[in-house]
């Protein structure tokens, strides 16, 4: 398939995002595609998150409580943001899997949302072992780049449990993931015997002979234009068949990798988006229970 020039920056710029380009390979080819350098800085200008402009549920937001917690792993300490309804029921628990940028801001008004739609959130920084997440969005890339997998998906069993004992909480618990974190989402259902649910945004597939070890029912998001990863789906799909798993799949055609981060407006698609989160929202509701009905 030929990608339209626009496309072909976007498919560029999602190679520099997850490593397979250094900076300055990226910035050359930029240059190459869009005709001078003053255009490939407008351009990356354009294809930068800027949070302020999509934060949807603010810090100081009456219908929910936020904290800063941390909760013990095999490694060590982790912090998070813990993001709840305000009263007193007893709430679902869902652990949000932030980007391979770390808990920054779009990821905590994500957290954030959730709460207002009635669920117990908790936005894990698995940066926490190397300093937390940098304000540096090139940094905190290079960071997660060099996360040991395994750790990482140690400490989100970690989060599991501490979700789920938590006196806000029914005990039940599911996690979503975006981008890295998709892939990690799927990672903690084969890992945690206690996730009830999990649900991941255009993450990385799990290998298919992994498919028969995962625990928690599916949710996968996928984008129609997102050629690197939709190259592992079918495969991953037909295992997950034949395994006879709990799942659900979507792809969402003329979409891009990210088109949930609305802080990116070069990739974001507010129509798929907003379909994916109701499909979330849902399967979430679905598989954890609910206590109240979301606040408006």
């Amino acid at each position: 398939m030929k990608l339209r020039p626009e496309q072909r920056v976007i498919a560029l710029y999602d190679r520099y995002t997850h490593g397979e380009l250094g900076r300055r390979a990226f910035f050359q080819r930029l240059v190459a595609l869009v005709g001078s350098v003053a255009a490939a800085n407008a351009t990356l200008g354009v294809l930068s998150n800027d949070y302020a402009r999509a934060a949807i549920v603010a810090p100081d937001d009456r219908r929910i409580v936020t904290e800063k917690v941390t909760f013990e792993t095999p490694a060590g300490p982790y912090s998070a943001l813990l993001a709840r309804p305000a009263g007193e029921a007893k709430r679902p628990g869902v652990i949000v899997i932030h980007e391979n940028r770390g808990l920054n801001p779009h990821i905590e008004d994500v957290t954030r949302r959730l709460a207002v739609s009635g669920f117990l959130a908790l936005g894990v920084d698995l940066l926490s072992p190397v300093g937390g997440t940098p304000p540096d969005e090139d940094k905190a890339r290079e960071l997660t780049a060099a996360l040991d997998l395994a750790k990482a998906t140690e400490a989100l069993v970690a989060a599991v449990s501490f979700l789920a004992k938590r006196p806000e909480s029914n005990g039940a618990v599911g996690a979503v993931g975006f981008c890295w974190g998709g892939g990690m989402a799927n990672r903690l259902a084969v890992a945690s015997p206690d996730l009830k649910a999990a649900v991941a945004y255009y993450g990385q597939t799990l290998e298919p002979d992994q498919a028969a070890d995962v625990k928690a029912p599916l949710l996968l998001h996928y984008a129609g234009l997102d050629e690197r990863i939709n190259a592992g789906v079918p495969a991953f799909e037909k295992a997950l068949k034949e395994a006879g798993k709990d799942y659900q799949l979507f792809i969402y055609e003329g979409a891009n990798h990210a088109f949930n981060n609305d802080a990116n407006p070069a990739r974001y698609d507010r129509k798929a988006a907003a379909l994916a989160w109701d499909r979330t929202i849902a399967f979430l509701e679905q598989r954890l229970g609910t206590a109240l009905p979301p606040l408006h």
